[in-house]
């Protein structure tokens, strides 16, 4: 009975290029997207705050102010009519 057991390990192919290139894009992938859940979490350097700070505008004119809707001179109002039946 113990003959009949086969207790080598099983061959496992050698992974292609292909399946290589996967598994690194993975982990290069996951990486990646930790860097920038991180870079969301994390707060910003102070001086990097300082500079958006101190901008300020130095007059109202640069400031920009939204147009007033234009008065629409060409449309006259519509004559109401009865329908025909």
């Amino acid at each position: 009975m113990a003959a009949e057991l086969d207790f080598s390990p099983p061959e496992i192919p050698e992974p292609t290029f292909m399946e290589n290139v996967l598994r690194y894009g993975l982990f290069f992938g996951a990486i990646f997207q930790l860097i920038c859940v991180l870079a969301i979490i994390l707060p910003v350097s102070k001086s990097q705050k300082t500079d958006s700070d101190s901008f300020e505008p130095k007059n109202s004119e640069t400031v920009k102010k939204p147009k007033a809707a234009a008065p629409q001179i060409s449309k006259k109002p519509k004559k109401e009519t009865k329908k025909k039946r």
